[in-house]
């Protein structure tokens, strides 16, 4: 059973996580033939503070 974290700074509308899960479940299920009905996948959306790139957190920008 496939279980896929999507770790990301801001957040994603309903219509994207749709499709972002879709597209991830058919990949898992073409490639590594997992079947969708066995796939899981978590959205994780952080605020900007909480994240930092080269030492500088992504809201002090």
């Amino acid at each position: 059973m496939p279980v896929v974290t999507i770790k990301l700074a801001g957040k994603l509308t309903r219509e994207q996580k749709q499709k972002v899960a879709a597209e991830i479940t058919a990949t898992l299920e073409r490639h590594a033939g997992k079947p969708a009905s066995y796939t899981y996948i978590a959205f994780e959306e952080l605020p900007d503070e909480n994240w930092a790139i080269a030492g500088k957190l992504l809201d002090e920008e």
